[in-house]
Order: structure tokens, then sequence, then C-alpha cells
């Protein structure tokens, strides 16, 4: 099997493994939360509630990164 991949072109690999990806997005709830996973999520949501951390747009986090590198 994976000598038949190595001989796809990148963009059909790219491809598939996008395909996988959305495969084991669309079937998340197999996939339960572990105990600290979900202490994480209720610290940050309390947090966020809080106002305490309201966080910052996806685009000046992007921003912020691109000027690091």
């Amino acid at each position: 099997m994976t000598a038949y991949l190595r001989n796809l072109p990148i963009e059909e690999r790219i491809r598939l493994v996008e395909d996988i990806w959305d495969s084991i997005a669309t079937d998340q709830a197999a996939l339960p939360l572990t105990d600290e996973q979900k202490e994480e999520l209720d610290r940050r949501l309390n947090a966020y509630e809080s106002e305490r951390l309201k966080g910052r747009l996806a685009g000046e986090a992007i921003s912020d990164i691109r000027k690091r590198l």
C-alpha cells in the first residue's frame, strides 16, 4: 500500500489526506474527550464568560504570528 501511495501525485495524496481528515471530523462524537480536555474547555469557557479572557479576532492573531515569522 505504501508503494502505491508514493506513486500518486502529491496533489492527489494531499486530497486523500484531506478526505480522510474530513471523515474523521464528521465522526467527532465517536472520539470522547478526556477528563483533562473537558476541564480545560470548562476553564476556558468560564474565563471567557467572566470577561477575564475575551480573546481576539482571528485576523489579529494571524497578523501577530506573521510578524514573528
